[in-house]
């Protein structure tokens, strides 16, 4: 079977999922002008040179610069691939007591950290812990999923992908997400339908159109599952996606043609010996 869309996934969306939340650091932490400036120009810096910001957010921990300072050097951290490092921080920094209403965020980026660093276990308790939290949140439930992908837990995916379509039931990712579970989970026919769904609220939706190809590709509909794959690279897809189409692609036009076996010939029958005149009888 060809990788999941869950599983392609994940590389792609990590390192934006971890950054996005750190300038959104409330007035309730960064309290002074001052440091609220400091703080923004750190995160600015560590997206241009970790190594630099690092070294200025450690000096100004060592400056009792309290939680602000300590989520610029775990991003910095991030940036310099030291995932695990930063993972530990941030978790740390999930219990700080002055985080507040961050608290949930902070959890989800050590989830994503830790998925960076290669350890879904601790992802996943992360994730979880975010999501005591903040049990509302449907992205927090695809985090989620998307860590115990990475284990193959298959049936606790599909769960999760099911309690976030209880939230956002109209999202075309969440129903992709759930389709990719449901699939390697051996229920074809409720991965096609998440896959219809999806389709009828984002049509050409490249992630649908390639998982959806997947399973045509198994099923041996090769026409279908070439039109799904193209169809994918030209709206759109890009990244894994756009990876994932090529090549099962090529894979098609390399696989030999499956022609239907030669009919055998039509053997004439023997014509039936003809049927020997009765003999005449003597004249007496």
């Amino acid at each position: 079977m060809m990788r999941s869309m869950l599983t392609l996934w994940i590389r792609a969306v990590l390192p934006a999922a971890l950054l996005l939340a750190g300038p959104a650091w409330g007035a309730n932490v960064v309290e002074r002008a001052g440091e609220k400036l400091r703080y923004d120009n750190c995160l600015n810096l560590a997206d241009l040179n970790p190594a630099a910001a690092f070294g200025a957010a450690t000096k100004w921990v060592g400056e009792r610069g309290g939680s602000p300072a300590e989520h610029c050097a775990a991003v910095a951290l991030v940036g310099l691939k030291r995932y695990a490092e930063a993972a530990a921080r941030l978790d740390a920094l999930g219990r700080a007591p002055d985080v507040g209403e961050l608290r949930p965020t902070l959890f989800d980026q050590a989830g994503n950290a830790w998925l960076l660093a290669g350890k879904p276990d601790q992802a996943v308790a992360s994730f979880q812990a975010a999501l005591a939290l903040s049990g509302n949140d449907a992205e927090l439930y695809a985090d989620l999923a998307r860590a115990q992908a990475v284990t193959k837990d298959w049936r606790n995916v599909e769960a999760d992908m099911n309690a976030a379509l209880v939230i956002a039931p109209k999202r075309a990712d969440l129903l992709v997400l759930r389709a990719s579970a449901r699939h390697a989970l051996g229920k074809v026919e409720a991965a096609r339908g998440d896959l219809e769904s999806a389709l009828a609220v984002r049509p050409n939706y490249p992630e649908a159109l390639v998982e959806r190809g997947n399973i045509a590709r198994e099923r041996g509909d090769v026409l279908a599952a070439q039109a799904d794959f193209q169809n994918a690279l030209e709206h759109g897809a890009s990244g894994e996606t756009a990876d994932a189409a090529g090549r099962a692609l090529a894979a098609l036009k390399q696989a030999p043609e499956i022609k239907p076996a030669p009919k055998p010939p039509v053997k004439s029958l023997p014509k039936p010996p003809a049927k020997a005149k009765p003999a005449t009888p003597p004249k007496p």
